[in-house]
Parts: structure tokens; C-alpha cells; sequence
């Protein structure tokens, strides 16, 4: 006879943010992630076009104003139809849903509670932990007048005059379509734009976006929030300066969600932020097993820890024995300019491999349909690529420009199978499109001619 059927739950309780916000059914990325921020970043994009680029077009429209509330509502309606989504579909694969908080008693038991207090437990063979990450709090006084990402996007009221806190992607992103959407927004940055990405595609990011109206206050952090008779927030930074704003958004960085989750009855010691260590996705409790932003070491992104999970099951009950590879996966920020990227920077490369060793193609270019857009001119877009000169070998893909993620996500597969620069060169580009740059990458840097591109 066949073996049984696995008997599957899933916990899935949202524990409200600090500012009182709350969603449904799917965790992070569709609720308080990707998929707003997506949307109000196009939001942002439709409004540039409306303003500066419809008229060089032959159409005589402009953006007249932005309604927060109409976007949010319908923003919103997309979100709460995924979580009934999911709900359906966990019923279609006969997965118990409880909407309960859990807590680990031993490693075999939980002890789960629902929103009306009622404390039960439940026991299973094996457990996957997948909590992901919250927003960290500002650590200052009047910090808690800040919100976070999971506050920003069901914003009732449109967020006026704000400041973003931090160098994060996500800061840069909202501090994007805030402003791109027409409202008055700083970002404060501690130190440097986008820890960890490419350096000289974050300056070009920095650049850009602040010739497209976001103000940085640079070298700087919040040391004091205070509400003002007026209600809005006066902000002290750390040099001295003060000014107000009607929202501050703290952006400063994520910590994974697991100091109520009971880990030291397992024996696992919770490593930076949170993050429990494992190998090959099990931590030191044998039968626990840790996925995604929650696993110490794991890219935090939701395709990373969606894959992740897809590979344990076959390794747990289908006989595979193939590992998750979190080498070369591709990403992209949603910033005004958006940034693809795959595999190392430059600084990192060259790091790792020595600066002798490593050769970089670039282009400085104008995408088509930014052609006829005088307000283009300034800050093209960019591509460029790093090569090990010894075996040829791409190690790196960077491309700043429109629709970056759909550009980048096929090379992300060629990536994976090892692509080399003479793949590159004799792979055919569709014309005439942005990706195509990438194909035809011949300045290297080392040569000092310009990188601008010439031609159609």
C-alpha cells in the first residue's frame, strides 16, 4: 500500500506592529513587502510618465494631483484577495490552517495561542520555522513615534512631509515613490547607500534620486523624536539640526522574529539578529528546521526561502538529495532608477579574486524610450558585467535602468550554468530593448575609453 499522507498545519498569526497595523493570510512580502511596494513604486513611475515624458509623445496630459486614498484602497483589495487566495489554496492541498501564535515547549510540542488567549498544544514529527523578520524599532527617545515598513503601505491618510530612516533598500524604495508621487520626503543616512550592493551603482542611485526631489541628510541619525503641539513629529539629529515632519519611517535594518518563539527549550542558540544557524536548512535540533530570512546566512529575499522550502520537501519525502544553491540568485531594488543585479560587485570581486584578475565591461546608455525625454538626459541608464580574466567566467551582472528585474532574471539562469563573457558576446540581443545592452558589453574599464554608448 502507498504510504500515508503527511498531516500538514500552518501557524499563521500576524502579531500587530508597534503602530497597530495588521494584515491577513501570507506573510511579508504580500501584505507588508514586495507586492505594495511594488504597486506604489509603479505608481510613481505612471506619475513621471504623465508629467514629463506624455508630452514629448504627442500627448497633452499631466498628472493633476495624486489621491493616496484611492491607490491604498485598491492596493489594499489586490492584497486581501491574495490572502483569501491562500487560504483556498491551503484547503485544496489539505493543509490545516490555524491562526495561532506558537511557542516551542519541546521538540516535539508547541504550545499555540489563539487571538482570544485560549492556549492548546500541538505535536508534530517535524516543525519548519519560517517567521521571517520584523522592522527594528529606532533606538532613541520618542523612537516609538517612528513607523516601519509594516505600517507604510495602509496608511489611511497620505503621509505628508516625510523622513525616511536609513540606507536601506527599503528606505530608498519608499523615499522613492513617496516622492515620486509627489510628496516632500529626506532620507536620513547614517553612513553610505545600500550596504552590500554594487558601490558605484548605489551612487548613481543616490545621484538620481536626488536630482528626481528626495533630500538625504547625510551622516546623520534621529537622537530624539517629539510630537509637537501641532502633532506633527520635530526630529533632533545627532548633529544638532532639528525639523519636522508629519511621518517618520524607520528603516534601519530587520531582525528575525524568534525571541518569543521558545528556542532555548530546543537548545538552539538564536545567532546575529535573531537568525537561527542551520546547515542545509536543520538546525542544531535535529528534527526543527529553519527557511528563509528567519535562517542565519539565507539572502533575505521571499523567492530565496519559497525555493528553499520546495527543495526540503523533496529532500524530506521525495528522495532528493540536491541542496538549495544560494549562490548567484538575482535581486532587484525598486528604486526611481531600478537596479538587477546577480552575482558579485566589483569591490567584492575583486576582493575575491584579486583586482589583477578581474576585467569589467560598462555602458553608459539611453534606453529607447527615454529618447525623446530631455529630463532623461542627466542620468542614463547603466549596465555593466565582471569577468574573471582567467577562466572568462561572468562573476557579475549590474544593470540600472528601466524594468531591471525583467531584465535581469534570465541571466540569472545562464548565470547559474556558469555563463562566460564569449557567451555573452555571441548571444543574439533583441533590438531594440534595454537587455540587449547587456549582450553587446565591449569597454572594459581597464582600456580608459569612455563607456558611453553610441548608436541605436
Amino acid at each position: 500500500p502507498p504510504p500515508p499522507k503527511p498531516q500538514v498545519a500552518v501557524l499563521d498569526f500576524v502579531k500587530p506592529s508597534p503602530a497597530g497595523s495588521s494584515w491577513g493570510l501570507g506573510g511579508t512580502c504580500v501584505n507588508v513587502g514586495c507586492i505594495p511596494k511594488k504597486l506604489m513604486h509603479n505608481a510613481a513611475l505612471i506619475g513621471e510618465t504623465m508629467s514629463s515624458d506624455a508630452k514629448a509623445f504627442g500627448f497633452d496630459a499631466e498628472a493633476k494631483g495624486h489621491d493616496w486614498g484611492k491607490m491604498r484602497e485598491n492596493i489594499q483589495n489586490h492584497i486581501r484577495g491574495l490572502n483569501f487566495n491562500y487560504r483556498v489554496n491551503l484547503r485544496e492541498k489539505e493543509v490545516t490552517y490555524l491562526n495561532k501564535l506558537g511557542q516551542f515547549v519541546d521538540a516535539h510540542t508547541l504550545q499555540v495561542t489563539d487571538k482570544k488567549g485560549k492556549v492548546s498544544t500541538i505535536t508534530s514529527s517535524r516543525f519548519v520555522v519560517a517567521v521571517g523578520g520584523r522592522p527594528s524599532p529606532l533606538d532613541c527617545e520618542g523612537g516609538d513615534l517612528a513607523i516601519s515598513s509594516d505600517d507604510i503601505f495602509s496608511l489611511e491618510e497620505a503621509p505628508g512631509k516625510t523622513l525616511c530612516v536609513g540606507a536601506s533598500y527599503i528606505s530608498l524604495e519608499c523615499a522613492g515613490f513617496l516622492a515620486g508621487i509627489g510628496t516632500d520626503t529626506t532620507v536620513a543616512v547614517r553612513s553610505i547607500l545600500l550596504r552590500g550592493f554594487d558601490r558605484e551603482i548605489a551612487d548613481k542611485i543616490g545621484a538620481h534620486m536626488e536630482d528626481h526631489g528626495v533630500k538625504f541628510r547625510r551622516g546623520v541619525v534621529p537622537s530624539k523624536l517629539a510630537k509637537t503641539m501641532g502633532g506633527r513629529i520635530s526630529v533632533t539629529f545627532s548633529d544638532g539640526s532639528e525639523d519636522e515632519y508629519d511621518t517618520v519611517m524607520a528603516a534601519i535594518g530587520r531582525s528575525a522574529d524568534t525571541s518569543k518563539l521558545g528556542l532555548d527549550k530546543l537548545g538552539v542558540a538564536p545567532g546575529k539578529n535573531g537568525k537561527i544557524p542551520a546547515t542545509f536548512e536543520q538546525s542544531s535540533c535535529p528534527n526543527v528546521y529553519a527557511i528563509g530570512d528567519v535562517m542565519e546566512g539565507c539572502p533575505e529575499l521571499t523567492p530565496v526561502a519559497i525555493q528553499a522550502g520546495k527543495q526540503l520537501a523533496r529532500r524530506l519525502f521525495n528522495g532528493s538529495t540536491e541542496p538549495m544553491d544560494y549562490r548567484n540568485i538575482c535581486t532587484t531594488v525598486f528604486t526611481p532608477l531600478e537596479y538587477g543585479t546577480v552575482g558579485y560587485s566589483e569591490d567584492d570581486a575583486k576582493t575575491e579574486f584579486g583586482c589583477g584578475n578581474v576585467e569589467v565591461y560598462h555602458s553608459n546608455f539611453v534606453p529607447l524610450e527615454w529618447t525623446l525625454s530631455e529630463h532623461r538626459a542627466k542620468h542614463p541608464a547603466f549596465a555593466k558585467i565582471i569577468v574573471d580574466k582567467s577562466t572568462d567566467k561572468v562573476l557579475g551582472i549590474h544593470f540600472l535602468g528601466p524594468h531591471a528585474g525583467e531584465v535581469t532574471q534570465g541571466f540569472g539562469t545562464a548565470m547559474k550554468m556558469g555563463m562566460t563573457y564569449d557567451d555573452l558576446q555571441n548571444t543574439v540581443g533583441i533590438h531594440p530593448t534595454s537587455a540587449e545592452e547587456i549582450t553587446t558589453l565591449s569597454v572594459s574599464k581597464s582600456s580608459g575609453d569612455s563607456a558611453d554608448a553610441k548608436g541605436c
